[in-house]
């Protein structure tokens, strides 16, 4: 089951209640995140951002990524030790299957798997606080 994507969250807003200047290649950047439907990474949104705007550094994007995440706005995912990708931190819980051949991301939740972690923390005596559950797969070949 896939996640519904909500509003982009207000980044420009955000950012400037931290005290930081946005700029035209900052502005440019959350547009790019704002829009995304994927979870890219650093290197993914300044491609994507100098489409737009030829001037931005891929420095403007490591610090804005960082200012957003260190705000709670996004969150850092490195998918089997790869590149840090991004997604907007207000998307509600889910879970993460990555494709191993060609890096897509899916996201999904199941009421089941999430029934057994309880369970099974339960059962060792936990309570689970936070957790985060990536499934690396490969498509499978049809017969």
């Amino acid at each position: 089951m896939t996640t519904s994507s909500p509003s982009p969250p207000d980044y420009e807003a955000l950012l400037r209640t931290a005290g930081v200047r946005i700029t035209r290649p900052r502005r440019t950047i959350l547009k790019i995140l704002g829009e995304a439907g994927d979870h890219p990474d650093a290197l993914e949104i300044f491609r994507r951002a100098s489409v737009i705007d030829p001037s931005i550094s891929l420095s403007t994007v490591y610090r804005t990524m960082r200012l957003l995440e260190e705000k709670g706005a996004i969150h850092r995912h490195a998918f089997g030790g790869g590149p840090s990708r991004f997604e907007q931190a207000d998307q509600g819980h889910h879970d993460h299957l990555i494709d191993i051949d060609t890096g897509a991301v899916v996201e999904f939740r199941s009421d089941r798997i999430e029934a057994l972690q309880d369970e099974i923390a339960r059962e060792l005596g936990y309570d689970i606080v936070f957790h985060r559950l990536e499934l690396y797969a490969r498509k499978r070949r049809q017969a």
